[in-house]
């Protein structure tokens, strides 16, 4: 019997003493062990969803297949670079991919507190993989500061049960089970390691603003970011910005609502989801700007079912803009939005008032335009009979509804030939050829285009910059066009007469919505590629060489865009946007 109950005891005494072991090992959410007083935290809960986007097989083949990177790829850095991954792939006993993943599965934790500290946690998968990760990086810190007669920068310390490291005698960073805790500060490390010493202390997670901020970035996201914008409207330079916007007339119709928003809030919160060759990026911030006696009520949807109407698709479409923006609103409420009234407003008021024969710009013009604003911009498509300039611009066109198209046609059309008559007289005092004013039809639609003549010219084949510009007028319906040419005036022509007939439904809510080409924006800047360097070396000072590889690189980067597509908007009480990049990696 006494036997028995030992062997009980001791086997009692085993299970106690391996939960405690277990108990031990486990880790909480690394979002615990970041201080309350973080300003702003990144957490990617799922990385190797983004590895295997941005890292697999087809994301390598298109990154290896540019020039740029076949360019990169024979320097010497590069092949040191190169080198070096092979030497770790070979150490860890793993392929980089195998081993970033399981080195970082568990998660990354950013986090930027006060006094300049910076956080960062990475939870590996692989403990002894870790273990052995740090080895190698202790090995060649040590290497290096022999070499600078600088060993006793490499030290480590103990703080209770963890011993700490540093490499530099700035950073400091432990291991502890599968987690590396760095920080870029000596104070910053001991921070963590006494909130993981206290675990009922309060952290980020007890943090009000936190919690609401993760809510709102949603608990699928492969990765979330909290900024405390409280603490960051404060930084000077931030606060410049928010500042500048609101007197930037531009700005303030472009932007409305938006910088309001985050003037007005406490949080910022961001969420990432992606699949396959997606990225999917929400904002939200717990600020809004509603009221009907705000000054930027023009912005924003208040009633029911308003929104901004569908982007338009036109053939060759490198971007597309939609706004609801109410311009007789805007306009009225331009005492309170500028206060003060710089030359460029005076200027702007005085060119109105001699287009539209002294009518008041707010009561009798403004007024006629309903809050939907659209813009397209597309490649051009030159015809050979009327010639190609040496540098070609995309066109682009501006499309508001109107309230009383019958009414308000004969006032555009006067207004728009008098800014065509005022260039051809300005031109003339210059000696220099004006433009011709005709009136064609697309389809059943008559439109007003003014062209700069190709006849007395030979070669057709590189013409002046000018000639990308044929400035068109038309009103199909209860919309009025103004575009750069007269090739997107009949495409848009013809995709509002179909709209019409599809009768489009507003997207309720949104007041902003941006979509962009990539494939066509590459495109026009390959184009103009010797341009666009010329002008980097004009403007920059760079070498050719520095030049062709900074633009290089911005049309690379073009190439890896399919599409992007960015809204914004009011909904259940925050001001959010959503932008969804779809890359191209064929």
């Amino acid at each position: 019997m006494s036997k028995r109950l030992g062997l009980i005891v001791a086997l009692t005494l085993v299970v106690f003493a391996a939960q405690n072991t277990m108990a031990a090992q486990s880790l909480p959410p690394a979002n615990q062990w970041i201080p309350q007083n973080a300003v702003i935290s990144l957490e990617l809960t799922r990385p190797k969803a983004l590895l295997e986007l941005l890292s697999g097989e087809k994301a390598t083949a298109a990154i290896t297949a540019l020039p740029l990177y076949q360019k990169q790829a024979s320097t010497p850095k590069f092949k040191e670079f190169l080198n070096l991954i092979n030497f770790m792939e070979i150490t860890l006993g793993t392929d980089w991919r195998t081993g970033l993943a399981k080195l970082t599965g568990g998660g990354i934790t950013f986090a930027v507190c006060p006094e300049d500290t910076v956080l960062m946690i990475i939870d590996a998968e692989d403990e002894d993989m870790l273990q052995k990760f740090h080895e190698i990086l202790l090995n060649m810190a040590r290497s290096e500061a022999e070499k600078q007669e600088q060993p006793n920068r490499v030290e480590s310390t103990q703080y209770e049960d963890v011993t700490a490291w540093t490499f530099n005698g700035k950073e400091a960073h432990a291991i502890i089970g599968k987690r590396l805790v760095f920080a870029n500060r000596p104070e910053g490390l001991k921070a963590v390691l006494q909130l993981r010493a206290r675990a009922a202390s309060e952290n980020l997670t007890s943090k009000a603003a936190y919690q609401a901020a993760r809510r709102a970035a949603g608990p699928d996201s492969v990765a979330t970011v909290f900024a405390d914008l409280l603490i960051l409207k404060n930084i000077p330079d931030i606060a410049a910005l928010l500042e500048q916007s609101s007197g930037n007339p531009l700005a303030a119709l472009t932007l409305a609502g938006i910088v309001e928003a985050v003037r007005d809030s406490s949080w910022l919160a961001l969420g990432l989801d992606c699949g396959e060759s997606k990225l999917i990026f929400r904002a939200s911030v717990d600020g809004k700007t509603t009221a009907s006696t705000s000054p930027v009520a023009f912005a924003i949807p208040n009633k029911s079912g308003e929104g901004i109407l569908p982007n338009l698709s036109v053939p060759r479409r490198i971007a597309a803009l939609s706004l609801y923006r109410d311009l007789h609103s805007f306009y009225a409420a331009k005492d309170d939005l500028f206060p003060e009234r710089t030359s460029g407003l005076i200027f702007f008021e005085n060119m109105m008032g001699i287009f539209f024969s002294g009518r008041d710009l707010t009561n009798e013009v403004l007024i006629e335009t309903k809050p939907e604003i659209r813009l397209v911009v597309a490649e051009q498509e030159y015809d050979p009979a009327i010639g190609t300039p040496q540098v070609k611009f995309p066109a682009f066109a501006l499309i508001f509804r109107l309230r009383h198209p019958e009414q308000f046609n004969e006032v555009a059309e006067e207004a728009w030939q008098k800014a065509v008559g005022l260039i051809n007289f300005t031109r003339g005092q210059q000696a220099m050829p004006g433009l011709i004013i005709d009136r064609p039809f697309q389809g059943k639609t008559k439109y007003t285009v003014a062209y700069f003549s190709t006849s007395g010219i030979e070669d057709k084949t590189n013409l002046d910059p000018r000639f990308n510009v044929r400035p068109a007028l038309a009103m199909p319906g209860e919309y009025l066009v103004l575009s750069s040419t007269d090739g997107l005036a009949q495409d848009l022509i013809d995709a509002l007469h179909q709209e019409t007939e599809q009768t489009p439904k507003p997207l309720a809510g949104t007041h902003s919505l941006v979509e962009l080409e990539g494939g066509r924006l590459s495109s026009i800047l390959e184009a103009n590629r010797k341009t666009l360097i010329q002008g980097n070396m004009v403007d920059k000072g760079s070498t050719q060489e520095q030049a062709e590889a900074n633009i290089d690189l911005f049309i690379s980067l073009a190439k890896f865009l399919d599409r992007a597509k960015l809204s914004v908007g009011v909904q259940e009480g925050l001001t959010r946007a959503q932008l969804e990049i779809k890359l191209n990696l064929q």
